[in-house]
């Protein structure tokens, strides 16, 4: 529909230190790091105060982003540097809601600035 936002492929380079020891996992482990930081920037929901308190009781009043609606393409490279190992998946979701919010940006001429991202 109009005013949807689609996001066809993401890629991510990971600077995260020499030794990973599993290349499969820590692939997946960013991809799930991106998933997550397109459903809190694309389907999250904001949290309510009622009477100074939360209203949202549980992670279950908060919708994720199921594989159907996430991208098809998730390229993730690591870089291979000499120093010792540092975070893996900590590093990959936070650029990946001012990326979106950017790529927004660029598409529409918008600057959306609240989450989630929602285009009237």
């Amino acid at each position: 529909a109009e005013g949807d936002v689609r996001v066809d492929k993401v890629w991510v380079v990971g600077d995260i230190g020499a030794h990973i020891i599993n290349p499969l996992n820590a692939e997946h482990q960013v991809q799930g790091a991106v998933i997550e930081g397109l459903s809190q920037s694309m389907i999250g929901q904001k949290i309510t105060l009622t009477q100074g308190r939360v209203a949202e009781q549980n992670f279950g009043d908060f919708p994720l982003m199921r594989m159907s609606g996430a991208p098809p393409e998730i390229a993730v490279k690591f870089l291979t540097p000499d120093y010792p190992p540092t975070g893996l998946g900590e590093p990959a979701l936070p650029p990946v809601i001012p990326a979106l919010g950017n790529a927004i940006y660029a598409a529409t001429g918008r600057r959306l600035r609240s989450l989630p991202f929602v285009l009237d």
